[in-house]
């Protein structure tokens, strides 16, 4: 605090003074317009009772500096050590007579030094509406004076910055024996203006002083000129911009943009949320449409599938990693129509061992599918892909665990997702996998084999393999896979999937047959109608 009064003749006159003269030697009220003011004072054990009777005078004569009033300033004081307590709130008193009095009563709570819960209870507390805090809308000014003598015991940063990000204006005074990185960690900025350092409590009437003359400042907003897009408000510190509601303020502090609400609500989108002026709205991917809720989108619809998935649960992969994992198959799962008679899901996850976690026939539903799947449990050590292909062919796809009988010629898939090299040959169990009719895809991350990927996949490669070089980066695999697994776009699209011997399927080959006949019997009459008619031409002209 020093050099705020430079000359010291001056000071040493204000010395001499009475404080509560010192603060009324300024001049007359002031009246810088609606300010919700909230002091926060220390009454921790190592502030002395002298001390604190020069604190309870500092409050005393700024109050009577203040225009106070329902429509003026308004003004709460809390004191705190291990535990806070209101002196009064700010909604309690219009008087200067009935605050004094109310802080003439002040006795010391003489504890420890718990500044962060201090602030947490001016946060949601001092500062609520039921405690005369006017309203958010109401854009009243909101200011917290600090004043603290010690180190805080308790973390400060953290909900300060909360404090400050709910529109409350932050002063930190520290007196004597304050620690000058929690007094920083406190205030807002600009820190050279919310910062205030005290010798002494002698000397707290610096502050008191310099601090009377903010609050008595012009109105900034209405002083030069302060480009505001849309709105000017003046504070203590000087003149701040707002924006128009559904609009966030530009890092210039001047300009103006429309919000992401997408990213302050729960909006619930299953694949994208988009920002549209004051409200939001769901998309979905290329080829899928919004359903009717207008959240989720429409999944695959025609013909069925029977998908396995082989997971590789290696140490390679880390805890971490497999919980992406386990999302992006949960990705998969969400754009199709899971049911016993649409597409089946099963999954196997392998290391240096193979493990079925759930067969193709054990679940009819996305969300039981869904739920499996976080449930499974990381297995580590090695990668032997080539078992666990060999465990696709040769258990998988068996009528035993789901699969669908070759005869009702459902689709059978098998996605593998690796991250690297295997440990044994894969060559074999690879190749059998496309003999047996499996249509192969490959999913490889980071360190993947490209050379293995393609071996693994069916052809054309381009359409089968995808890789992505990071495990947070593999959403936009997703579009691939969708096009290619998903049967109304890929291997099966318009393919109508049921058991030749089926009554309806014998109903309508006997009705096409019969068609056929019909016209070729007809085709046959004609034909026979013409062989007559030209033998008798071929007789009269004898």
């Amino acid at each position: 605090m020093r050099g705020l009064l430079c000359s010291p003749l001056p000071l040493l006159l204000l010395l001499l003074l009475p404080w509560e003269t010192q603060l009324q030697f300024t001049g007359p009220k002031c009246r810088s317009g609606p300010l919700d003011l909230v002091f926060v004072i220390d009454s921790s054990r190592s502030v002395r009772p002298f001390e604190f009777e020069t604190m309870r005078q500092f409050l005393v004569g700024l109050l009577r500096g203040l225009d106070v009033g329902p429509n003026a300033t308004r003004v709460g004081v809390i004191q705190y050590s291990s535990q806070v307590q209101s002196v009064f709130p700010l909604g309690a008193f219009s008087r200067h007579e009935d605050m004094e009095r109310a802080i003439r009563a002040l006795v010391p709570l003489a504890q420890g030094t718990m500044t962060g819960l201090a602030i947490q209870y001016a946060m949601n507390v001092a500062f609520s509406v039921a405690e005369g805090a006017r309203p958010p809308e109401a854009r009243v000014p909101r200011v917290a004076v600090i004043v603290t003598d010690g180190r805080p015991q308790d973390r400060v940063a953290e909900v300060a910055a909360q404090a400050r990000a709910r529109g409350i204006e932050i002063y930190a005074v520290g007196v004597q024996r304050a620690d000058v990185g929690s007094l920083r960690a406190m205030a807002s900025p600009p820190l050279n203006e919310h910062v205030f350092l005290v010798e002494s409590f002698d000397l707290i009437q610096e502050f008191g002083l310099q601090f009377q003359g903010r609050l008595c400042a012009i109105d900034h907003c209405s002083f030069g000129n302060h480009s505001c897009q849309h709105e000017c408000v003046s504070t203590l510190s000087g003149p701040r911009c707002h924006c128009r509601e559904g609009h966030d303020l530009l890092s210039d502090g001047r300009r103006c943009q429309a919000r992401d609400l997408c990213n302050g609500v729960d909006h619930g989108c299953e694949f994208r949320c988009v920002s549209d002026g004051l409200s939001y709205r769901c998309l979905c991917p290329e080829g899928r449409q919004l359903q009717a809720d207008g959240k989720s989108c429409s999944r695959c619809r025609e013909g069925h599938v029977d998908l396995v998935l082989l997971v590789d649960g290696s140490k390679s992969v880390r805890p971490q990693n497999f919980e992406l994992v386990k999302r992006f198959v949960n990705q998969i799962v969400d754009f199709l129509d899971v049911s016993p008679e649409g597409t089946r899901v099963g999954l196997v996850q392998f290391s240096s061992r193979v493990r079925t976690e759930f067969p193709l026939g054990r679940y009819g539903t996305a969300a039981e599918v869904k739920q499996a799947v976080l449930a499974i449990e990381y297995m580590e050590r090695g990668t032997m892909t080539g078992m666990a292909l060999r465990h696709l062919v040769e258990h998988s796809f068996s009528e035993a665990q789901g699969a669908r009988p070759r005869a009702l010629n459902v689709p059978r898939v098998g996605l593998v997702f690796t991250d690297g090299r295997s440990q044994d040959d894969i060559s074999l169990w690879a190749a059998r996998a496309k003999e047996e009719g499996i249509v192969m895809y490959a999913v490889g991350v980071g360190k993947a084999v490209e050379e293995e990927l393609r071996e693994i996949a069916s052809e054309p490669s381009e359409l089968h393999v995808s890789y992505s070089p990071d495990f947070s980066t593999m959403a936009h695999l997703l579009e691939n896979l969708k096009g290619s697994i998903c049967p109304e776009e890929g291997i099966s699209a318009g393919t109508e999937l049921r058991s030749p011997c089926d009554c309806e399927s014998l109903m309508e080959f006997q009705g096409r047959t019969l068609g056929a006949l019909d016209s070729l019997t007809q085709n046959l009459a004609q034909l026979t109608a013409r062989l007559e008619a030209l033998e008798n031409q071929l007789a009269n002209q004898k």
